[in-house]
């Protein structure tokens, strides 16, 4: 079983619904979601290119998957990120968009986000302790032979490649799609999307996400406030 530390919407935002409506499966309670009826595109089709996130759910990464080291507990997790949360200020991104990742979709804030960036760096340092050394297994799976010489560095002292000024925060959407089909798909989630990204998105809870077993899916395993209880007016 692992863990990982992520941002999510709350449960009841508009953000959270469309995005579970898309990738079938809802994050918080990782029950199964009908898809939604969007005009040229098959439930096959969506079920197939939403696959990969679907397991991991609607989130945007800030400390990668980990098992806990052996001698630290789920227990001191959530009492120390409590402790964590309590001590950053809550923030906006001020608006989100869908956008090309690679081969994949996703939402990527419209303009860079300093205070994203510093809360992912921070939660990787004070969190390194609870992370058990990955495995030869594990590392061959991230293929480090693709990795630049940051990339590579990063993945040995922090356990992913994409950390501190390799970090950019995404909200998967699809795996990898195939060229024939890319347009016609982005436009689609653009015009899905559209209606649940109008406002600005609200980062006031920092989720700790658990797996269901080895290898299963990923769901929110609790929400921890940010800041002082006098802070938390975005929530």
């Amino acid at each position: 079983m692992r863990y990982a530390i992520c941002f999510t919407p709350s449960a009841s935002d508009p953000l959270t619904l469309a995005a579970a409506h898309w990738l079938g499966r809802n994050v918080y309670s990782g029950e199964m979601v009908d898809p939604p009826a969007i005009r040229g595109l098959g439930i096959h089709e969506i079920a197939f290119y939403t696959a990969v996130p679907r397991r991991y759910g609607f989130m945007g990464l800030l400390k990668a998957p980990f098992r806990l080291a052996e001698d630290m507990s789920e227990a001191l997790l959530l009492r120390d990120l409590m402790r964590f949360s309590g001590s950053v200020a809550p923030f906006e991104i001020p608006r989100l968009e869908v956008a090309r990742l690679g081969g994949a979709l996703g939402l990527v804030s419209s303009e860079p986000s300093q205070k994203m960036h510093f809360l992912a760096a921070s939660l990787v340092q004070a969190f390194d302790l609870y992370r058990a050394p990955l495995t030869e297994a594990e590392i061959e799976r991230i293929d480090p032979d693709g990795l630049s010489a940051t990339q590579f560095a990063n993945l040995h002292r922090w356990g992913h490649p994409h950390v501190m000024d390799e970090f950019r925060f995404q909200m998967m959407l699809t795996g990898t799609v195939s060229p024939g089909d890319m347009q016609r798909i982005e436009r689609a989630l653009r015009d899905f999307f559209e209606p649940a990204l109008a406002a600005p998105i609200p980062v006031s809870n920092i989720a700790l996400m658990m797996e269901d077993g080895s290898g299963g899916p990923f769901r929110v395993h609790s929400l921890h406030p940010m800041g002082k209880v006098s802070a938390r007016k975005i929530a």
